[in-house]
């Protein structure tokens, strides 16, 4: 099978595998769609992601298919099935696990992490880790399951009212997740700072009431104009130091600040604690996908949330390294890997 295959900082390669083993609680997959995950990219810079990658190794944690074989012992999935993986594998037995608080795992698998990922025609998984997509769910938006359950998982501990303020800081597919998101929470307003005008026209169809360019802006200016004296929720998604700085600042009293964006390993932000003190700012940040993959499928399969529109480009598994490599690419929208696209 075809795949692709990370050796090191900065060496993708493309490479002739077998097809991987099924064991007998196993179901292996034909991997039709697979995002390209900021994770991905941090890996491929040589950062640490959400755990750590041994090469070489099958990069890709964010993926859909089609169940071609499945083991001996499985139950719940046969041949033919239209399912999303959910990449974090828990042990069960650590005692994060046996404390409710299963991400935390000591002995976690990552698939595409720490175990071979979709970034291949083929992928083995556990059939816990297997859900099943709805026949109208198209195998791309199957693919951004596992964003958006690490998307909920922020959400869920923002905890947005009906009388909020939100602001959301950085217009990509995550902050345009949780700008829905935030309006499925109940939020009674909700405001995005993208400097790029298309994700802001994008912003405002997905939800966002206001839309504000922090670049040729000025925010405060703005908000003030528009009668806003409280943001009581910011949830910061581009993961640079700066906005994270920023959104400290631009959080009303009483509020909370969730630093959902992933940053650099070793990035340190620069924050006053008498700010804090002041205004009462509960600092927030959100750690992968506990037990809300079903969550955001559900949301997926009804169509109560978009994952398409932000999609910019779906490529084959030549077009990876250039995705992974060119953040000027990345920032015209999410891009997507079929591995059976030339």
């Amino acid at each position: 099978m075809k795949s692709a295959v990370f050796y090191g900082k900065h060496d993708l390669r493309l490479e002739e595998r077998k097809l991987p083993k099924v064991g007998a609680n196993d179901v292996l997959i034909k991997v039709m769609a697979c995002g390209v995950c900021g994770t991905d990219v941090h890996i491929y810079e040589g950062d640490k992601g959400a755990a750590d990658t041994n090469p070489p190794t099958v990069l890709g944690h964010e993926f859909s298919g089609i169940v071609e074989a499945v083991g001996d012992a499985v139950t719940e999935v046969k041949i033919g099935d239209r399912v999303c993986v959910d990449p974090n594998q828990l042990c069960g037995k650590c005692y994060y696990c046996r404390s409710g608080i299963g991400h935390f795992c000591e002995n976690m698998i990552g698939i595409g992490t720490t175990v071979e990922g979709g970034f291949a025609q083929y992928c083995s998984v556990n059939e816990s880790q297997v859900y099943h997509l709805t026949d109208s769910t198209t195998f791309e938006e199957g693919a951004m399951t596992e964003p958006v359950a690490c998307c909920l998982h922020g959400i869920d501990l923002c905890e947005i009212t009906p009388s909020s303020t939100v602001m959301v800081i950085g217009g990509g597919m995550i902050g345009l997740l949780m700008v829905q998101l935030a309006r499925l929470a109940g939020a009674y307003r909700v405001i995005l700072l993208e400097p790029v005008e298309g994700k802001r026209e994008l912003g405002k169809k997905l939800g966002a009431d206001l839309c504000i360019d922090p670049i040729s802006q000025d925010v405060k200016a703005v908000l003030k104009e528009e009668n806003i004296d409280r943001i009581n929720v910011v949830i910061e998604c581009a993961g640079l130091k700066q906005t994270i700085r920023q959104a400290i600042d631009l959080a009303g009293k009483y509020s909370v600040v969730m630093m959902f964006g992933l940053t650099k390993p070793d990035d340190e932000v620069s924050i006053k604690p008498f700010e804090i003190f002041q205004k009462e700012v509960v600092l927030k940040a959100s750690f992968i996908n506990p037990y809300t993959q079903q969550r955001a499928l559900d949301l997926i399969n009804s169509k109560k949330i978009d994952v398409s529109s932000m999609v910019s480009e779906i490529r084959g598994l030549s077009g990876l390294e250039e995705v992974l490599s060119s953040a000027e690419l990345r920032r015209t929208g999410k891009f997507i890997i079929n591995p059976w696209k030339e």
